[in-house]
């Protein structure tokens, strides 16, 4: 599947904020799409085996359903199983010409970065695309560090590969991140945790045309 850096305007990132369950995070999932989600990941850190499976494959055929990309968390065999457009891998995860080796030739592969070297190894990986932040502080991941914005024009600019900002992106910051050459962001509580996720992701997905590239 060959990825285009408009596939990358409004990336969303599934998390279980005002979810209770597997089905309404599905429907959550639904309402992004419809709102401009661009590319949709699964991200169930405390999920595993059969019911990962199982929820994925759901995901996957809304997804299809929806227009939009669908990508799996670190797994790329569930990616596999699932029938699921790719899988996207951290730094400390599945390496990611490993990842590559599971997926084939055909399906996404999606790698965070944090710096120009990690980006380039991952480019050279067989990565389709990078995840690179976080933008700003965020409570997603308490860990990360924002990295300076002059940092990510470096990166950009050392790849030939979409890159999408990702960490504490909101309504209130994301135009901070212009002029950057990124091909969109990647939110999550700004979707998810987002009383209408449609409308939010309308908005968004507004706000990532302004702010993108090409």
């Amino acid at each position: 599947m060959k990825l285009r850096r408009k596939d990358m305007r409004l990336y969303a990132v599934t998390a279980h904020i005002r979810a209770r369950d597997a089905q309404e995070l599905l429907a959550q999932v639904a309402d992004a799409a419809e709102g401009g989600a661009t590319i949709i990941q699964l991200r169930e850190k405390h999920m595993d085996g059969a019911e990962l499976i199982e929820e994925a494959r759901a995901f996957a055929v809304l997804c299809r359903d929806k227009g939009v990309i669908s990508i799996i968390n670190d797994r790329a065999d569930v990616a596999v199983a699932a029938n699921a457009d790719g899988v996207h891998v951290g730094q400390d995860d599945l390496e990611a010409g490993r990842a590559r080796e599971i997926l084939g030739p055909d399906k996404i592969l999606g790698v965070s970065a944090h710096n120009v070297e990690e980006a380039l190894r991952a480019e050279a990986a067989g990565a389709d695309y990078l995840g690179v932040g976080a933008a700003f502080a965020t409570d997603t991941k308490s860990e990360a560090k924002p990295i300076s914005h002059a940092l990510y024009r470096e990166i950009t600019r050392a790849v030939h590969i979409p890159v999408v900002a990702i960490g504490g992106i909101t309504r209130d910051n994301i135009m901070e991140l212009s002029g950057r050459g990124l091909s969109g962001v990647a939110v999550v509580s700004a979707l998810f945790g987002a009383e209408d996720v449609c409308a939010a992701a309308q908005e968004m997905r507004a706000l990532a045309e302004r702010i993108a590239e090409e």
